[in-house]
């Protein structure tokens, strides 16, 4: 406020010297002589006028640019709420990796860049026998137990997603046949490793199946998930807590 009135002062006395000199100008060049009266309107009229009208113009204008200000810092959280709400649709709600959808699109996305890779799909073993005897609470701490190994397993830049009840992908990316071999096994391991016990008295075991295929030039994604999916079949058929990946598998 005080900038305000300082500044409508400045503009007010400046107009008062502006309307004497104009008067001081004008009116003998047109014959006239400026005596007291003329000299208290060329004194009240610019003070009376010019000091109110640029101190309401100025106070405007402050206020719209608080205005602007408000409307810039409302719209920067408007912007930042709506990144994280679309990440949060991105994200299975209790894992936090990608959706099934999201993975997806980042597995077809991947594959329009680069033909290297692989593709692994993880398969909880026997993970209805826990939500039928300990509940469906209890199934979800362990999934989370297995989110977390496969999670310390990977690598970094790896992509992990949630694809169905009790099933993981990863998308090795740039990984070559050996580098996806090891990391699949790092998993396996990661997970039976796990000391999960429900009930405070015995653990309960926790493994995981493993198909895996490498990201073969031309494949699409439908392709890499039945080719996955058939490994995975194979390690489950072949007794689970085993990874099977092309031409190879892995088991403790």
């Amino acid at each position: 406020m005080n900038r305000i009135f300082l500044k409508s002062a400045v503009v007010a006395f400046s107009s008062l010297a502006a309307s004497i000199l104009l008067a001081l100008i004008i009116v003998p060049a047109l014959g006239g002589v400026v005596d007291g009266n003329a000299w208290l309107m060329l004194t009240i009229c610019p003070l009376a006028i010019a000091w109110p009208a640029s101190a309401f113009t100025f106070w405007q204008s402050e206020k719209l640019k608080r205005t602007h200000l408000e409307l810039a810092r409302a719209h920067a959280e408007l912007a930042a709420a709506h990144v994280k709400l679309e990440e949060k649709s991105q994200r299975d709600p209790m894992t936090g990796m990608l959706n099934r959808e999201t993975f997806f699109a980042t597995l077809d996305l991947s594959r329009r860049k680069t033909d290297r890779g692989a593709l692994l799909i993880i398969d909880a073993d026997h993970f209805k026998k826990i939500n039928d005897n300990f509940g469906h609470l209890t199934g979800d701490k362990a999934l989370l137990e297995i989110a977390a190994a496969i999670a310390r397993a990977v690598r970094s830049g790896d992509v992990l997603g949630r694809i169905g009840g009790e099933e993981f992908g990863a998308l090795l990316t740039g990984a070559t046949d050996e580098e996806a071999a090891r990391v699949a096994e790092r998993i396996r391991r990661e997970v039976e490793l796990i000391r999960f016990e429900p009930m405070g008295e015995r653990v309960v075991p926790l493994t995981v199946s493993i198909g895996g295929t490498k990201c073969r030039s031309g494949a699409n994604v439908s392709d890499l998930m039945r080719a996955a999916d058939k490994h995975l079949y194979e390690a489950k058929n072949r007794g689970r807590n085993l990874a099977v990946l092309d031409q190879m598998s892995t088991a403790a």
